[in-house]
């Protein structure tokens, strides 16, 4: 058998001959078909620029040999529907190759130019963030002995409500191929209070990163598990005599191929069949405590003992994603996987603690006991500095564990934080409040920023929107004057004004004709927020 890289490149270079591409064309190879192709050729030899290259230009042949069919504009001069399913496949691979095993030895620059995508500015806050997760992979470099005495330097990010430091947590969840969670500072209490510890966090941590390898083992198991079950589903059609012993091995061995492939094809989705099916298993109560749920659920189930299965009636199509889940349960180790699960929330587990400000008091404005205050800062200490926290599936230490610090401080200054607190976060990042030239960006520049979005959702209705440039600008301008009079909620402004320019047309989107040509002028979003600009003139007399 051919080496894997061979054969990829072998797949390759006859992509590669025109001869070749016309006979694509003359096959009309499906986008989905070509989806598959590409994500195997990309797994197994690495070649991911190289094989999406070829296969597009094998796409643009069999559009241009199909005579008039396939990947054409639609009506209007839009793209048609293979021709954005294309794009779809290719971005949709794009985004698996930056949250994949990509993402963790990406260099800052490339960390940086991904989160330009999705965030406007805050420069300071990407480097640093881009420094944090690359010196991730540069301690992994490192010999045992030193490696074990080099820690991640914990970041506080500080800056105004809707400036970006949720949506930095959010895309690096997307972007790092590592354990995430992000919690607010604001829902943990002091310990003996009720309500939930500090500890949780890396409770949610290991759930996370448990589920996070789970996920990546099954993927790279579906296809055996997918055979096993169209085998399953053949065995209970054909009797499982296909392959026994006699002169007719061959001819039965042949007819049980025939059925896999009627059953690959989807020409007996219909059909009925026997499958047994575990029991589902009830939960523990609603609104129980996350360590006494945890609790529960092991006592429930050593109250149950092995998994019943029960035996019902459903067609192919309904059993074989029941029956490929089956095989896959079986075939991953979960002993296996909570160890690596643990130790690469150990190693790469990344926290993002939000509002922390929220959680920080001025002195001298002592006013009472609080739960969530002071006591909640004590607890964290620890937490940041490395401890051993025990978990459901074993013990984490959180010594190398990234924890990233956000809030806004309005009432308060960092300084107010405990010193303690503040030498375990030593880099600190402060990001700039969101300017009208900022805000118009955002509407405009991010890949799903909010006017593509508020476009594309009206098309699904057969309805044209159109927003001018001068309405773009009008309402990045209203959203910079009401923060500046009212109350300044950053970003978040966008959605408010959006909203209240295009209800009128989500509420009558529908009972329109198709084709219709919706455009969205200046004054139109005058119009609309006349009453919020009034309000906000007259809040400055009120006291």
């Amino acid at each position: 058998m051919l080496p894997v890289t061979r054969l990829a490149t072998g797949v390759v270079g006859a992509f590669s001959n025109p001869r070749s591409r016309r006979a694509l064309g003359r096959f009309r190879l499906s986008l989905t078909e070509t989806q598959r192709s590409y994500s195997a050729l990309s797994v197994i030899s690495g070649q991911h620029k190289e094989v999406v290259k070829v296969l597009v230009s094998a796409l643009e042949d069999t559009r241009d040999d199909n005579d008039g069919t396939g990947d054409q504009e639609g009506p209007g001069g839009a793209p048609g529907p293979e021709s954005n399913q294309q794009e779809q496949i290719i971005e949709d691979q794009d985004n698996s190759m930056l949250s994949g095993d990509m993402g963790a030895d990406m260099k800052p620059r490339e960390m940086v130019e991904a989160l330009d995508n999705y965030i406007v500015g805050q420069a300071n806050a990407k480097r640093a963030i881009a420094i944090a997760l690359r010196n991730r992979w540069r301690r992994q470099q490192l010999t045992s002995d030193l490696r074990n005495e080099v820690v991640p330097k914990n970041i506080l990010m500080i800056g105004p409500t809707g400036c970006g430091k949720t949506e930095i947590a959010r895309r690096i969840a997307k972007l790092c191929n590592a354990p995430f969670v992000k919690v607010e500072a604001t829902k943990f209490t002091e310990v003996g209070f009720h309500g939930r510890d500090v500890d949780q966090i890396v409770r949610d941590l290991a759930d996370a990163a448990v589920v996070m390898t789970k996920q990546r083992k099954r993927q790279e198991l579906r296809a055996a598990a997918r055979a096993k079950a169209e085998q399953q589903v053949v065995e209970r059609l054909v009797g499982g005599t296909a392959g026994g012993g006699g002169g007719g091995g061959g001819a039965a061995e042949q007819d049980h191929q025939d059925w896999l492939d009627l059953v690959r094809r989807g020409e007996l989705d219909s059909h009925k069949i026997d499958v047994e099916v575990p029991q589902e298993q009830p939960g523990p109560p609603m609104g129980m405590d996350p360590g006494m749920s945890d609790i529960v659920q092991r006592m429930m189930v050593f109250k149950a003992g092995p998994t019943k299965k029960t035996r019902r009636k459903m067609t192919i199509k309904e059993a074989l994603p029941l029956l490929e889940e089956a095989e896959l349960d079986g075939m991953v180790d979960e002993k296996a996987l909570q160890v690596e699960a643990l130790k690469a929330a150990a190693d790469s587990g990344i926290v993002f603690i939000d509002e922390i400000d929220k959680i920080c008091s001025k002195p001298g404005s002592y006013s009472g006991p609080d739960a969530s205050s002071e006591g909640v800062q004590r607890d964290l200490l620890p937490l940041i500095e490395g401890c051993t926290i025990n978990t459901k599936y074993g013990n984490v230490d959180t010594d190398f564990i990234l924890f990233v610090a956000s809030g806004a401080f309005h009432s308060c200054k960092p300084s107010d934080l405990m010193a303690e607190l503040q030498g375990r976060l030593p880099i600190r990042v402060e990001l700039n409040p969101l300017s009208e030239d900022d805000l118009y960006r955002i509407l405009t520049e991010p890949k799903p920023n909010l006017i593509r979005q508020y476009t594309e959702m009206m098309a699904v209705e057969k309805v044209k929107l159109i927003f001018e440039e001068e309405a773009i600008r009008e309402i990045a301008s209203v959203a910079a004057e009401v923060n500046r009079t009212v109350e300044n909620i950053g970003a978040r402004r966008l959605q408010t004004i959006l909203e209240r320019v295009v209800e009128d047309i989500s509420f009558t989107a529908s009972d329109n004709a198709p084709g219709t040509e919706i455009v969205i002028t200046k004054d139109t979003v005058r119009q609309h927020v006349t009453d919020l600009m009034v309000k906000s003139d007259m809040s400055k007399y009120i006291l």
